[in-house]
């Protein structure tokens, strides 16, 4: 949760108004910056209860910022909307939107914007796992809040610094940064910072074993959550209050906290807490043994992390399923959930010793050069005795065969590696194929339409026409006449319009942002669907042409597929290009569904687009829930 929320000055008084007073100001505002502050404020009254509400309100912050070209409101939009998404768990687009802001922070040249985009981007880095990223951008940051000299930015920072040390285990800076925070927001009115600070200062006292100052902290956020009307703070507070009698063994008092983070999370659509506070309960009802009940939460926990990316939570829902197992007698079924548990641990595992590699192989130079060193004093002192000579020398023969062993096991997966990756060559070979072969013909046919039967559709209007005028007509046969025109019009007109989306003119012409912006207008116009087209980094990108061909198709054939099966009314498509690649998304607020359904697909529509985004060499992720509208994001390295 550490995020700085930007707002203005002039606005204190309306942020203290309750969310009532702020929408009766709705209907009577003017379409400038006011408005803008107005409907950021009302989404932070929604924020803590009603996510997607408060969602919606930003949007429309972001619609006016842009229709009135206030940028300064852009920045605001995008402080607070990627709030909402880190709570949710959608940071690959957190961090999209957050580099945005820093590129416009930099526009207006305003340093305080500026250094609080470039820690909102550490802090989505951060949650992203991204470490070495988040570390960039918290240092530009910090150098930048030096220039402020501003106590609450300071104290900000220090609160939001203290989370990074954390995940990286320096709990003693962590705790002094967040003393230091909580001791300039208690002097402060404000409660909501407070909050945070000492929640996340709560959970560094938790990793060092002070349980009890942890438990103070915890039961403070939880009594200011309560105060302010906030219910992410006390969903939170009310779970690491859980977690600490856990700890304690204090099973007896577990169901209240869990049970009413549950009620909280469901409400507010907070997938993790619910998965946590069903396998909190699932602990309690363990001890009490009800083993029925036991085993609901934990299927109710498993079937949430099981399905929203969740690992972490996912590894430790089913250690405690397998527990639950094995005090119903289920051992079989016990066994299996603690392999898979510990399958998912190791793939955890394996991850982290990729992102400490780079460590690990600067200090082996190092400790390289004083293993020489002492080799060659055991050498001399070896040589003071034959048995020493003989037990150095076994030594190393054995060390050797091992090394002999991990070369040939090493070469081993590098043949593996290598077929593997000449057998995705030739898929994306094919593949390549196919795709220009379909645009070449695609090309050949709009070409054709355009060229030869528009020109003998237009040649034979010119002859009616001029047959028109040598022809003494019955009013019956004018009027016959007249319809046989218009129809050969709509026939001239539907034929071009066939050709243009076979082969968009403006694609090749104009560029891929254009074609793009034409396309999303199209739809805009005929009133099928209402598309908002967003686009940043695209100015002055040279393409090679099947590239901005394969992404235009996958653009279309989203839109397509939304207004064929999605019942959305409104639609987002956000392009952009940054010197990393190329991200693509797609929105809409239509009725959703259970992404596990495109597994088994063989819809011609979502095969093409996959196959599309595997010859661009990208990756997608599809985010969606019945009656929850769907999200589809797109990475494409360049």
């Amino acid at each position: 949760m550490g995020l700085f929320w930007i707002t203005s000055l002039t606005t204190q008084g309306q942020v203290l108004m309750n969310k009532d007073s702020l929408l009766r100001l709705l209907p009577a505002a003017r379409e400038d910056t006011n408005k803008v502050i107005l409907y950021i404020n009302i989404g932070q009254q929604y924020e803590g209860n009603d996510p997607e509400t408060a969602k919606a309100y930003y949007r429309k912050s972001r619609d006016l910022s842009q229709k009135i070209g206030y940028k300064l409101g852009e920045i605001r939009f995008i402080t607070n909307y990627t709030f909402v998404l880190n709570m949710q768990g959608r940071f690959d687009s957190s961090i999209q939107l957050n580099l945005r802001s820093v590129e416009l922070a930099r526009q207006i040249n305003n340093t305080e914007y500026l250094a609080k985009c470039l820690f909102n981007t550490g802090t989505a880095y951060q949650y992203a796992g991204m470490y070495d990223s988040a570390i960039v951008q918290y240092e530009e940051g910090k150098k930048v809040f030096a220039l402020l000299k501003n106590e609450m930015l300071e104290a900000r920072s220090k609160d939001i610094l203290q989370i990074l040390y954390m995940e990286l285990h320096r709990y003693d800076k962590a705790i002094e940064l967040g003393e230091s925070a909580i001791a300039y927001f208690r002097n402060t009115n404000d409660k909501y910072t407070l909050a945070l600070s000492l929640s996340n200062t709560g959970l560094s006292y938790v990793n060092i074993g002070k349980l009890d100052k942890a438990v103070s902290y915890f039961r403070e956020s939880l009594a200011l959550g309560k105060e302010i009307g906030d219910l992410q703070i006390e969903t939170t507070s009310m779970l690491n209050l859980g977690d600490c009698l856990i700890q304690t063994n204090k099973y007896n008092e577990l169901q209240p906290y869990f049970k009413r983070a549950l009620e909280l999370s469901q409400k507010m659509g907070a997938r993790e807490s619910e998965a946590i506070a069903n396998r909190g309960l699932a602990i309690y009802y363990l001890w009490k043994n009800d083993l029925p009940l036991a085993k609901k939460h934990m299927d109710q926990a498993i079937e949430i992390t099981a399905h929203s990316g969740q690992r972490v939570q996912h590894r430790r829902n089913l250690e405690t399923l397998s527990n639950v197992l094995f005090a119903m007698h289920r051992v079989q079924e016990a066994e299996e959930a603690l392999r898979t548990s510990t399958i998912l641990g190791d793939s955890l595992n394996g991850e982290l010793i990729q992102q400490t590699t780079l460590q690990l192989e600067k200090k082996y130079e190092s400790e390289r050069k004083d293993n020489q060193i002492r080799l060659q004093q055991a050498s001399i002192r070896q040589k003071t005795t034959l048995n020493y000579m003989l037990i150095g020398g076994a030594v190393a023969l054995l060390l050797i065969s091992f090394l002999l062993y991990l070369n040939y096991r090493h070469k081993q997966r590098l043949q593996v590696q290598r077929i593997q990756e000449l057998e995705t060559e030739k898929q994306l070979m094919a593949t390549e194929a196919v795709l220009k072969g379909e645009e070449q013909e695609r090309s050949r046919l709009a070409k054709d339409l355009h060229d030869g039967l528009g020109g003998m559709l237009s040649g034979i209007k010119y002859s009616l026409n001029t047959m028109k005028g040598n022809q003494i007509m019955t009013p019956e046969n004018q009027q016959a006449f007249e319809r046989s025109m218009d129809m050969l019009d709509s026939s001239i007109k539907e034929m071009r319009r066939v050709a243009h989306n076979m082969m968009p003119e403006a694609l090749l012409k104009f560029g891929l942002d254009t074609a793009l912006r034409d396309f999303c207008n199209d739809i805009n116009q005929s009133g099928a669907l209402s598309v908002t087209y967003q686009s940043f980094g695209m100015e002055g990108v040279q393409w090679e042409q099947s590239t901005a061909i394969t992404i235009y198709r996958i653009v279309q054939e989203l839109l397509n597929n939304t207004m064929k099966h999605a019942a959305a009314r409104t639609a987002i498509v956000q392009v952009g290009h940054t010197a990393e690649g190329t991200s693509i998304t797609v929105e809409d607020d239509g009725k959703g569904f259970d992404p596990l359904i495109l597994k088994g697909a063989r819809g011609i529509g979502w095969t093409n687009i996959q196959s599309r985004i595997s010859y661009l060499k990208g990756r997608w992720d599809v985010q969606s829930e019945p009656g929850k509208g769907t999200s589809i994001h797109i990475e494409i390295n360049s």
